[in-house]
């Protein structure tokens, strides 16, 4: 078994070498399929998991509880694990460092922390100081449990579609991007970006790796990586994809009685019990 700094040094290599595609797992059997068809590493996706148990996106689901699925999701792979621990539950710079102790104790060896604000009337992001200094904080408390945490600093300007025109949304994301890697980030993610042209400035720019989301209508994981991205990350899609293929289960069984649907996808219980069993 390797331990979870072997996890944490091959998840930088991977990272660092780039042509990287991470898949989002929320479950133990999703984790468990990305495994099989071989991915290196599995990442958690926190949309996909509050969605699971019926809850909103945004740290509705609280500190506690999404730990305790990324504990599980862990605990269920043999491969370095990548935690989605959203806004890092709490303002603080110390709130951060606390989600960060307590993700690498349920086993994570890289987190993604975002910008954006949760939980107030107004929204947006937050400062890009405070901002510097929570994921300076972050990098404290991953050296303080001795582990080389991969630390993904998450940038909303283009997923939410800030500044006033495209040249500020660039000239924004550039100064985050910067700052956060000067703060302690190994890496940012620009979800939300799929323009070829603008991921080359923006590699040109930024003074580290860039991670981006693949989104239906996306381009290809080559044509990203040719662009300049060293991490493609498959985020919420493929569990809003599964949900899509459940809803065509449902319509078509309630207004035909037919399971051609089900065929197409069906995982077989063999199967099922193979990719759960002991040794897997």
């Amino acid at each position: 078994m390797q331990t979870q700094t072997q996890h944490a040094e091959h998840f930088r290599q991977l990272n660092q070498q780039g042509q990287f595609l991470l898949p989002n797992a929320w479950d133990c059997a999703s984790a468990r399929i990305f495994a099989a068809e071989g991915f290196p590493a599995i990442g958690t996706t926190s949309a996909g998991i509050t969605y699971a148990r019926g809850l909103p996106d945004a740290e509705a689901i609280g500190r506690d509880a999404m730990l305790r699925e990324i504990a599980a999701i862990a605990a269920s792979v043999k491969l370095p694990v990548n935690a989605d621990i959203e806004a890092g539950y709490g303002a603080a710079a110390a709130d951060v460092a606390q989600t960060i102790r307590v993700s690498i104790a349920a086993g994570a060896v890289g987190i993604n922390l975002e910008d954006r604000v949760h939980g107030a009337a107004s929204g947006g992001l937050f400062a890009i100081d405070e901002q510097a200094a929570r994921l300076a904080a972050a990098r404290i408390a991953a050296s303080e449990a001795g582990l080389s945490l991969w630390i993904n600093a998450r940038i909303d300007t283009f997923l939410l579609g800030l500044g006033v025109d495209d040249a500020d949304r660039f000239a924004q994301t550039v100064a985050r991007a910067n700052r956060y890697l000067a703060a302690g980030a190994d890496m940012v993610f620009v979800p939300g970006l799929a323009d070829l042209s603008v991921i080359k400035r923006l590699c040109a720019a930024v003074n580290g790796p860039l991670n981006l989301m693949a989104m239906p209508g996306s381009p290809s994981a080559p044509d990203l990586f040719a662009a300049g991205a060293k991490r493609v990350s498959l985020g919420p899609c493929p569990m809003l994809a599964m949900m899509g293929v459940l809803r065509d289960m449902a319509q078509e069984a309630k207004l035909s009685g037919t399971w051609q649907h089900m065929k197409r996808s069906f995982y077989g219980f063999a199967q099922a019990e193979a990719l759960f069993s002991a040794d897997a």
